[in-house]
């Protein structure tokens, strides 16, 4: 059976730790100016950047994977469902709790940063509806060309009286290309991680076991879900809804219980 060159390649880069997944998080700080320019995800359905849909409200995990999104069993999304139908105030006040949360995820080469290669941002809705919009408006295109894009700013800043700092994207005014070395601009777009491999999704047993200790007041800790790193949270156009809320004053033993109790309504 013939060899493949490009699997022994991944396979060395992993073994000599020049695969750096877990270190390719991105997010501008505070107060700071930056400059960038964003890439496209490779086969991602002729869409630019990718986003998923997490569960931020459960207990001290920092983000759950929605297995739903991906056509999978999800117990959080059933009782979701169920809660939904109950109707009930305090079903409603419950439900409100574990809607998930989409959050969006985009290459980009930071300048001033090209040592560090490709990272992923990650970013909120409003600045994802941002970037779409400039790319739809025909004076920009698609800004991620990399030979006929165009760098973008970004700002993040707390305006007064706001309890989270806002992120600003603005295009640069001339379109350029990726780097001005083909060579070097095709090494940094092979580079681009398939996004469906940055996330795992946590088995129907565990997300149970999860939303169950939460539901009866238990644990209060848990995993993230980011293979290689910090679990996602949301930080800047859109601040997460609290990872500590607690469930309802009416306590439930497990999520069958709850499940029971609405049904026995």
């Amino acid at each position: 059976m013939a060899i493949d060159i490009e699997a022994i390649k991944k396979k060395f880069g992993a073994l000599s730790g020049n695969n750096r997944r877990g270190n390719m998080n991105w997010k501008p700080k505070e107060g700071e100016e930056y400059t960038i320019r964003l890439l496209s995800f490779p086969n991602n359905e002729g869409q630019p950047f990718k986003d998923f849909w997490f569960y931020y409200n459960i207990g001290n995990n920092p983000g759950l994977l929605a297995p739903y999104q991906f056509g999978k069993p999800d117990p959080i999304q059933e009782l979701i469902n169920k809660l939904r139908e109950d109707g009930s105030k305090e079903s409603y006040e419950l439900a409100k709790k574990l809607y998930a949360k989409m959050r969006c995820y985009a290459p980009v080469i930071v300048r001033g940063e090209e040592d560090k290669g490709v990272q992923i941002w990650s970013f909120g809705k409003q600045v994802y509806q941002t970037i779409l919009g400039i790319i739809l408006d025909e004076d920009y295109g698609d800004i991620t060309d990399p030979y006929d894009g165009r760098d973008v700013k970004i700002t993040c800043n707390r305006p007064a009286g706001k309890k989270y700092a806002e992120t600003a994207v603005m295009p640069k005014g001339k379109n350029s290309a990726l780097h001005s070395n083909a060579a070097q601009a095709k090494k940094w777009i092979d580079s681009v991680p398939d996004p469906n491999t940055m996330f795992e999704t946590k088995s129907f047993e565990e997300l149970s076991k999860i939303v169950n200790d939460w539901i009866a007041g238990g644990a209060e800790s848990g995993d993230g879900t980011e293979k290689g790193g910090k679990a996602p949270a949301s930080t800047d156009d859109e601040a997460p809804r609290s990872t500590r809320d607690r469930a309802p004053s009416k306590e439930h033993r497990s999520l069958d219980d709850a499940f029971s109790d609405l049904m026995d309504d």
